[in-house]
């Protein structure tokens, strides 16, 4: 199976071009503001692709997806939203969820500790692909000055679980692909630190 990642478009997708494959998935920060309007937009977008599948988790910038969620899920009919939730693709199963660490005033923020754990230990113990916002810590989540900003409860629930994929963005300077234990770590993050849509889509193939 050939997945084709993106994450932190930010409203910013109309510029991308978008490799073949049998997955598409985005890893959250659909738009930059959150606006309903803008979750429509996407939507269209994101179905015009070719892909058999099409997966898609909200990030800190999607909003209306937790203020209005009936109202913005409602309008992403031309994917999988996943929230807390997985699904099964050709026996592969991939599961996904938004929380992040409290990062400003944005959306699905929680404290660091005990509600994180609580938010991961739901990840089902069989998951093949993990779609998260956020990195877990110490996984293509250095920013400057050099400081890990990943997820600490994130990381604990992986050394539970056998991965073959975990995807997320949030982090824009962590861009890029880390093998740990035959588990392919994919920071898609399509937007720079400026704030600029210039990392290409990454490629898995599983």
């Amino acid at each position: 199976m050939r997945i084709v990642a993106i994450s932190d478009t930010h409203g910013l997708h109309e510029n991308l071009i978008i490799p073949d494959g049998d997955v598409l998935i985005h890893a959250g920060d659909l738009t930059s503001q959150g606006k309903l309007s803008q979750i429509k937009e996407f939507n269209s977008w994101f179905g015009s692709h070719p892909h058999r599948h099409k997966i898609a988790i909200a990030g800190n910038h999607d909003w209306a997806l937790q203020t209005a969620p009936e109202d913005a899920i409602n309008l992403l009919t031309s994917c999988i939203f996943l929230q807390d939730s997985g699904v099964e693709i050709d026996g592969l199963k991939i599961y996904g969820s938004p929380w992040q660490p409290v990062f400003f005033d944005w959306a699905f923020n929680l404290p660091r500790g005990k509600s994180l754990k609580e938010v991961w230990s739901k990840i089902p113990i069989d998951t093949d692909v993990l779609i998260t916002h956020g990195p877990p810590f110490g996984v293509l989540d250095l920013v400057p000055p050099g400081e890990h900003v990943g997820c600490e409860e994130l990381k604990g629930r992986l050394c539970e679980l056998n991965l073959r994929a975990h995807i997320f963005g949030h982090i824009h300077e962590g861009y890029g692909t880390k093998t740990i234990n035959d588990c392919k770590f994919v920071n898609a993050s399509t937007c720079t630190n400026r704030y600029l849509p210039l990392n290409l889509p990454i490629i898995i193939d599983l």
